[in-house]
């Protein structure tokens, strides 16, 4: 069969490519190996995707140009962008760039693999593709065309603000059009946005991440563009006078590892760490800070070299270790990874068998690594795990470049604040409610959350109180998340609404959401899609869909390598997916058919509910079967200031599963009291648990402790935190970006814009009581020191009143780089009682000190002496 298919396909690629004949075709993959190649990777995913007519768009006229940018796409897009958005709509966007590439006055000097890889693409990580560069292109081009490259990089950038600026939200990354209408977004949608910006106007950009940084919890994200053939740094939607300027500068020189996935077979001069079906990851540390090469060797009990390990570097971050890096041994057991000049701790296994150490790039060159451990085992290690050192380069910028910049921004913020104005009021909000009877309270909280898409949730709740479902669609509404408001159309809204039983479970049945999904109207092209037959008996028995899935769906990860989820639709048609899209596709069809089913949001397992009982659903056998689970209670003696470890910041647990561990997403605001004090249910199998105390270097005291839950069984185990009196250790959290109100207006202000990136002190007085004038006097003797520190110091009264009151004449030394405010409503000093567990009425003045990480590493309440000194004893041990 296979001699026939080959001649086949290379006659398909003959008409495809009618032109190729010609003296001097105008290719877009020029050099032959490369297009040899991409021909060869295209027909295979043809062949594989052979349902559904989704390659169909071939058959359209298009030049051997566009055909062959089509190619490049199709060979190397997931199973999932192939069948969720049409041929169409990818022959748009390639016109778009190559029309841009002719019309700019950079397009001619940009190298061809520059163009394929970082101007042609669609997609930039696993956002929701939507025609962004269209709309973009026709917004931008009249404010770039006769800019030099350079300019046009950072006038994009101050449109991007003009649109959008920062607010953390959560982890499913909205479309570029998506995040315009929401007018923000976290940093990972900023940096699309911006990605999606500069290629609409044909300007080479790639989006880059630190996966987590090592000095501090969290991760960031932002983006490179090529400029003239040089790749420069800018912070999306957070625009600078010059490019390689951020806020930051100083913690990416501390980072351990910077990455970008570029679309495609990419072979350019950056370190590969990956080569994947869809893209190339490559590792662009050196961009930023200095780095050096490991080796590990992995060997076995008896030191023998393991061939074809797995081989995970992982960075501590959230309380967990997070794997940053995947390798594979070669046939000498070696795998290796350039980083920054800091800790990791690297994992491997094979055969059932596992280790793993810590790792000190700069230090260590070769490092052998045993797999003496078997999952069983119960053991506890410890790691004391340093980040890099900082060392910032910062690019000059004059007075009158800042001055002007700071211009643009605040006309910009008017802009985008004008259109944040247009949103509906709560009043306006709470009058529709009542005009329909609804619930005003719910009513106007989902209209306010939904920002930019008020339209359609309204019309959603108009449309539904006329069919007397108000009350019904304000229970879809309930299971949805925030950014679900912001950026769901009515008509999916509909979909699931009307096409699901007004009697059904509103969590496991009518529920659109299953896990991180973009929604789709999956409802009603299910049950128009899966026969009378089908349906009924799997009505019946609910296995019936499971052995389906198991017969009917080729799971093809290795093709689905980006973490985007196919649509259940998507997944109907190709019938080819990934793991992940085939479970949430068996949860859709159970809920489209009124099944109560359902995906664990801590292990991830997917369930159905028949009878009233759960059901365990495993794809790798015929059977259902009952959850196996155990309990698993933790002990814990508390070290100073930390009487409740928090569930990722202080401790995490993941379990082992088919030779690695997968974190357990348990709630946000899970902590030892609530979730191992007292002992939780948890699956039964075997875990790794992770304790770290932060120091305020950046450091981390670790310990790693390893056991089983087994069915039926209590197990308890010690939950250490470990504590150094010796070092500067995080204490608490502070939210930099509170807000504070100026003496004498009513403007606010957050700590974070008064005082910068970096470390900062923020104090609540209490005017004219003994312990804040002991504290402010003792601050003046160090007056010099906290000058030469330098970082800003905010002190705040209670209320207009006390700011009167307060005597600055009785105060001459105060360092000069202190700034007052009015705590007005009290948020700040009860934010930092409760977060400092210091009581509802904390004794004045309450001092913290803290950076823009949101961490704090000193705090003092009350009365004390030497408050300066004590300040600076801090700062000098950061």
């Amino acid at each position: 069969m296979k001699k026939l298919l080959i001649p086949a396909f290379a006659f398909w690629l003959s008409c495809l490519f009618p032109s190729c004949t010609s003296t001097s075709p105008n290719h877009f993959l020029k050099e032959a190996d490369y297009r040899n190649k991409v021909e060869a990777d295209f027909g295979q995913k043809k062949e594989i995707l052979n349902r559904g007519n989704l390659f169909d768009i071939f058959n359209e006229d298009m030049s051997l140009e566009e055909r062959e940018a089509m190619m490049f796409l199709y060979a190397y897009m997931t199973p999932g962008d192939i069948s969720d958005y049409s041929g169409e709509f990818y022959l748009k966007n390639v016109r778009l760039a190559l029309q841009n590439r002719k019309e700019t006055s950079w397009g001619a000097g940009i190298p061809d693999m520059i163009f394929r890889h970082f101007v042609l693409p669609v997609r930039v990580n696993n956002e929701n593709l939507d025609n962004a560069r269209e709309v973009f292109r026709q917004e931008l081009m009249p404010r770039v065309e006769k800019l030099s490259m350079y300019d046009a990089v950072l006038e994009v950038n101050h449109w991007c603000h003009e649109k959008v600026i920062y607010t953390p939200t959560d982890i499913r990354t909205s479309a570029p059009m998506a995040t315009v209408k929401t007018a923000y977004g976290r940093c990972g949608e900023e940096s699309t946005f911006l990605v999606v910006a500069l290629r609409a106007v044909g300007i080479p950009a790639r989006q880059v991440y630190t996966p987590r940084w090592a000095h501090t919890d969290d991760n960031h994200a932002w983006v490179e563009a090529w400029v003239d053939g040089k790749w420069y740094f800018l912070g999306a939607c957070e625009p600078e006078p010059v490019l390689n300027l951020g806020w930051f500068n100083a913690p990416a020189s501390r980072g351990m590892l910077m990455h970008t996935k570029v679309f495609g077979a990419y072979d350019g001069p950056e370190e590969v760490m990956k080569t994947t079906a869809n893209y190339t990851e490559i590792n662009i540390i050196d961009n930023y800070g200095q780095s050096a090469p490991v080796t590990v060797t992995v060997v076995d009990a008896q030191g023998k070299a393991v061939e074809g390990a797995h081989v995970e570097f992982k960075i501590y971050n959230y309380a967990e270790f997070f794997t940053v890096a995947n390798k594979t041994t070669d046939a000498q057991g070696k795998a290796s990874l350039s980083a920054g000049l800091g800790d990791m701790v690297v994992y491997a296994s094979a055969n059932d068998h596992f280790g793993l150490q810590k790792v000190s790039f700069g230090k260590d060159k070769e490092v052998t690594l045993t797999l003496s451990h078997r999952p069983g085992d119960v053991f506890t290690d410890t790691l004391h795990i340093v980040p890099p050192a900082e060392k910032a380069n910062f690019p000059e910028v004059t007075d009158a470049q800042r001055k002007e910049n700071n211009r643009r921004m605040a006309q910009e913020d008017s802009i985008r604040n004008a259109y944040v104005a247009s949103f509906p009021t709560e009043e306006k909000a709470k009058a529709f409610a009542e005009g329909l009877k609804l619930d005003v309270n719910q009513t106007s909280t989902y209209i306010l959350k939904s920002r930019g898409n008020h339209a359609d949730i309204m019309q959603f709740l108009s449309n539904a109180a006329e069919k007397g479902q108000g009350a019904r669609a304000l229970e879809l509404l309930s299971t949805l998340a925030d950014k679900d408001l912001r950026d769901t159309p009515c008509s999916i809204l509909e979909d699931h609404l009307y096409a699901t039983d007004a009697k059904a479970d509103v969590k496991e049945v009518l529920a659109p959401r299953i896990a991180t999904e973009m929604l789709t109207p999956y409802r009603t092209y299910l049950q128009k899609a899966l026969s009378a037959e089908l349906a009924a008996q799997i009505k019946a028995d609910p296995q019936v869909l499971m052995k389906w899935c198991k017969d009917s769906l080729s799971i093809r990860n290795d093709l689905s390598t980006i973490f985007t989820i196919t649509s259940p639709e998507g997944v109907w048609r190709s019938r080819v997916t990934d793991s992940q899209s085939r479970d949430i596709f068996f949860v859709a069809a159970a809920r489209s058919l009124g099944i109560p089913a359902w995906k664990d949001e801590v292990n991830g397992n997917i369930c159905y509910r028949l009878n009233g009982k759960p059901v365990l659903v495993d794809f790798e056998s015929s059977e259902g079967g009952s959850l196996s689970e155990g309990v698993l209670k933790a002990t814990y003696q508390a070290i100073p200031r930390l009487d409740n470890p928090k569930y990722y910041t202080h401790f995490t647990l993941s379990k082992y599963d088919n030779g690695t561990f997968q974190l357990q997403n348990h709630p946000e605001d899970a902590s030892w009291a609530s979730l191992l004090k007292n002992g939780s249910s948890m699956s039964t199998g075997y875990y790794m648990m992770v304790t770290g105390s932060r120091m305020a270097n950046g450091g981390v005291l670790i310990q790693v402790s390893f056991f089983s839950v087994d069915k039926g069984k209590t197990t308890v185990t010690p939950l250490c935190m470990r504590n150094n009196t010796e070092e500067v250790r995080v204490i608490g959290s502070f939210n930099s970006e509170a807000l504070y109100t100026r003496p004498g207006t009513d403007e606010q202000v957050s700590v974070l814009n008064t005082t910068g990136r970096g470390y900062y002190i923020v104090g609540v007085l209490g005017v004219g009581q003994e312990p804040t004038n002991h504290a402010l006097k003792d601050i003046e003797v160090k007056k010099a020191e906290f000058e030469k520190w330098g970082r800003t110091i905010v002190l705040l009264f209670t209320d207009e009143a006390a700011y009167k009151k307060f005597d600055r004449k009785e105060f001459p030394n105060l360092p000069s780089n202190v700034v007052f405010g009015i705590d007005k409503d009290g948020s700040i000093l009860k934010m930092i009682a409760e977060n400092m567990k210091l009581g509802s009425k904390p004794t004045l003045p309450v001092i913290i000190l803290g950076d823009t990480f949101n961490r704090v590493v000193f705090e003092s309440h009350g009365y004390t002496i030497g408050m300066g000194e004590q300040l600076l004893h801090v700062i000098h041990g950061l």
